[in-house]
């Protein structure tokens, strides 16, 4: 056993260039431990290479800043370091407020949480004694004691004590007597071993008294307290500030501090082991003389110093036999170096080992919780218990289980690395195990047991039966229907089940809720009959109808054919919602299938029945459009009389190609009744009817060969849409938009339009543009044509007639020639 003080800060109140505020870390029993948190303590925590985040807690003796002020950044580090674990705190009550201010304004930004304790010991009577320690931490390995100091405001003091180590084993005996992990932790906890064949293993002729527990008293800001050495008695190590030297003493009464000397008349009149000063004053640059004081009273002091460590290990009593380890047969001195720390080491790993290739059951302490798991010390030896291995159940608060000894298999051994992993779950899973084959055994379908809701999940609700889970699925946890299991059992609920079924070879139970009560079709009203009216409340919709409960466990399906009288079916959720109380007529009842069939069209009259009076030919009427289809619009006159109004019949002029171009859903449209047909329940309307045929006079003014202006509206397959005056529309083909510079038309243009056909029972007009340019220009060219042969036979004609006459005169030239040549 070991106790380590490690020291980072030994300055008071002012901090020089080489000394920083009270920090200090204590190593025992495993822990990590510190004590006071001055400024820059993360950092200096960084520099002599100790993890903060494997901190168990921090111990705060009293709130002036050189105490305290560093904990706001180290808390922050450990936070942006990734700190899981919750961090335990210590100190007098007036730190809660601080540590509250912190957490108030880190919001969202701490990645663990601060559990505080409030340690304020009896300060009204510090005078000039201490009225003793109060214990307000104990385990099975140490306790916590916190004890009143006199300062100028409330102070405290902290005692560590280890509690009383198990027993040493005899190395030889191990092997002489063959002893198993179990026996060897029986006798170590000082009880005999009585084996099967009656043969005594007595602790006394195994085993060696156990090493003295050590203890650390730490002694923060405080003035001189004579009776101050009856608390701290005995310890091992003692921290006790010295702020100032002696020829100070005035001064340090004054600040209610200590001088060295009278640090040194505690530690003496204590009967320490060794005495540890710090918090000295920035006055002294020589700390000496602070040295010299205190051993002049107490030898064995040492002085603080930054990142300096003083251990205290415990000692065997004389004629007690312990385990070393031979280091060294002979060093520099011609001395034999031993080590019992070592050899206590090297016996651990082999207790692990043996127990790991035995798989026995080892004791282990829960240290603290760490990453995905926990620490727990097995032999000593820090092993890692994995969060899933920890219990068969789901784990809440992994806190609960710290400082706890608990029974652990070794599962897995790394001796390269030395790791060692453990489970808890293990020994549970092998005892659920035969709890299981054992309960399987006895079970029978129907019978009824009791047990807690263990888990629940969307589809149904695992129960502990008392060793053996089951599952009760959704549909067999009520008669109604329910959404979420939830709605009927809470965890940790005890309750009463029964077994459907069960499989023994994959050890699964199927278990009913439902079926301790009577089927609700069996308490059904025997005079419930078809025609009677039900109400209910709708608690499914569906596509093709509702589901409505008229009593919890019977349900009824209302068809959406039987929510209105129109054949026109839509959609459910048109009519009802979920929680609708509704009023229904029961239309089947079939009780052997537990079966019924609603309606609630038929509480209302069919309004087909007299469709011919309310609705003859050549009504009119406003409906709702409803639905639409490549044929047609379908509107509702009233609830269950639809009525189609075909694509031909809503416009006399426009070109409709779906219904949609020409109205919308839910829009109201003025119908006249063009046709009856009561027995297939169907009506033909018609909108355009409301009007007389345009297309009569259209006849008239839309001769064949008529000129008119007309705007290019839009473009279709193969040609183009015009509309004319009255909002009649026309057709144009591509190559008769030519326009007369040899560029088609365009949207929006507004252009002289020639009809060249008119169908008025087609309602068709087809135009022509290019005509009406083409036609005046091939007439006037025809004419210039004309004009231009007849001028031509004109000519040929005069042409001819000159010819002639020339040659006449010629041949009277001829002739006088010849005359006067004779």
């Amino acid at each position: 056993m070991e106790i380590r003080l490690t020291t980072l800060g030994v300055s008071s109140a002012s901090p020089t260039t080489d000394r920083y505020p009270s920090a200090h870390v204590l190593e025992i029993c495993g822990r990590l431990f510190l004590i006071d948190c001055g400024e820059c303590c993360q950092m200096l925590l960084k520099r002599h290479h100790i993890p903060m985040l494997r901190l168990n807690a921090i111990f705060i003796s009293h709130l002036h800043g050189d105490h305290y002020f560093g904990l706001f950044g180290l808390l922050s580090s450990m936070s942006l370091a990734g700190r899981i674990v919750p961090l335990r705190i210590y100190g007098p009550s007036s730190l809660e407020e601080v540590l509250n201010f912190y957490n108030s304004r880190m919001n969202d930004r701490n990645t663990f949480e601060t559990v505080f304790t409030a340690v304020d010991a009896d300060f009204g009577n510090i005078e000039e004694s201490c009225t003793g320690a109060v214990r307000f931490f104990e385990d099975e390995k140490m306790e916590v004691f916190s004890f009143p100091l006199k300062h100028r405001i409330p102070v405290c003091g902290y005692l560590f004590r280890e509690k009383p180590a198990q027993r040493n084993m005899r190395k030889e005996s191990i092997a002489e007597y063959g002893l198993s992990v179990s026996e060897i932790l029986q006798l170590k906890s000082g009880t005999d071993v009585v084996r099967e064949n009656g043969t005594v293993v007595s602790v006394e002729d195994v085993t060696c008294p156990p090493m003295k527990p050590l203890s650390f008293a730490y002694c923060s800001d405080t003035a001189y307290l004579p009776d101050l050495h009856k608390t701290v008695a005995g310890v091992d190590l003692i921290y006790h500030e010295a702020t100032f030297a002696e020829e100070h003493s005035g001064l340090a009464a004054e600040m209610f501090h200590s001088t060295a000397r009278q640090a040194a008349m505690v530690a003496a009149e204590a009967g320490a082991g060794q005495l540890v000063i710090g918090h000295f004053s920035s006055r002294y640059k020589d700390l000496s003389r602070l040295l010299s004081e205190a051993r002049s009273v107490f030898p064995d002091t040492s002085l603080a110093s930054e990142g300096e460590s003083f251990s205290v290990v415990s000692i065997a009593k004389k004629s007690n036999i312990v385990e070393v380890y031979v280091e060294t047969a002979e060093d520099k001195k011609g001395q034999l170096i031993l080590s019992h720390r070592k050899a206590h080491s090297l016996r651990s790993w082999d207790l692990v080992n043996d127990a790991f290739e035995k798989d026995e059951i080892v004791k282990g302490y829960v240290k603290c919780r760490t990453k995905g798991g926990m620490i727990v010390d097995v032999f000593g030896i820090e092993a890692f218990l994995p969060g899933s291995q920890i219990d068969v159940k789901p784990i809440r608060d992994y806190d609960v289980f710290v400082n706890k000894t608990m029974d652990f298999k070794i599962v897995k051994i790394n001796n390269e690395y030395r790791n060692v992993v453990v489970s808890h779950k293990a020994l549970i899973e092998a005892e659920i195990e035969a709890q299981k084959t054992d309960i399987i055994s006895k079970l029978e379908k129907g019978q009824v047991l009791e047990g807690t809701v263990k888990n629940i999940t969307s589809y149904g609700v695992f129960v502990d039966l008392g060793g053996v889970d089951g599952l009760i699925h959704i549909t067999d946890l009520s008669w109604g229907r329910i959404n979420h299991p939830e709605e009927v059992v809470s965890l940790d609920q005890k309750i009463n089940v029964v077994i459907l079924d069960f499989d023994d070879t994959k050890k699964r139970i199927a278990l009913g809720l439902k079926q301790l009560s009577p089927h609700p079709w069996d308490a059904l009203d025997a005079n419930l009959k078809v025609g009677d009216k039900v109400k209910g409340k709708v608690v499914v919709i569906a596509d093709y109808g509702a589901f409505v409960e008229i009593q919890p466990g019977v349900e009824g399906l209302i068809h959406v054919s039987e929510m209105s009288w129109s054949l026109h079916l839509r959609s459910a959720q048109d009519f009802l919602k979920v929680g609708d109380e509704v009023e229904a007529v029961i239309l089947t009842l079939d009780r052997e299938e537990r079966k019924m069939s609603l309606g609630i069209k038929q509480l209302k009259e069919d309004p087909w029945a007299t469709i011919g009076q309310k609705y003859p030919i050549n009504s009119k009427h406003t409906a709702i459009v409803r639905n639409f289809t490549n044929f047609g619009v379908f509107v509702e006159l009233e609830e269950g009389v639809d009525g189609l109004v075909h694509i031909s019949d809503l416009s006399w002029t426009k070109k409709i190609k779906h219904p949609s171009e020409f109205i919308s859903l839910g829009d109201k449209l003025e119908v006249v009744v063009l046709e009856v047909d009561q027995e297939n329940r169907r009506l033909s309307l018609g909108h355009k009817q409301l009007e007389e045929n345009p297309w009569d006079v259209f006849e008239a003014n839309y001769p064949l060969g008529s000129i008119h202006d007309g705007t290019v509206s839009a473009f279709a397959d193969k040609g183009a849409i015009i509309t004319l005056d009255e909002g009649v529309e026309g057709t144009c083909s591509m190559k008769n938009l030519q326009k007369q510079d040899g560029t088609t038309a365009t949207v929006g243009e507004v252009l002289p339009f020639k009809v060249i056909e008119f169908g008025k029972s087609s309602k068709k007009i087809v135009l022509s543009h290019t005509r009406t340019w083409e036609e005046p220009k091939r007439e006037e060219s025809k004419r210039e044509n004309d004009s231009t042969q007849s001028a031509v036979r004109k000519l040929k004609a005069n042409l001819e007639k000159t010819t002639l006459g020339d040659i006449s005169e010629l041949a009277d030239l001829k002739n006088k020639m010849e005359q006067e040549a004779k």
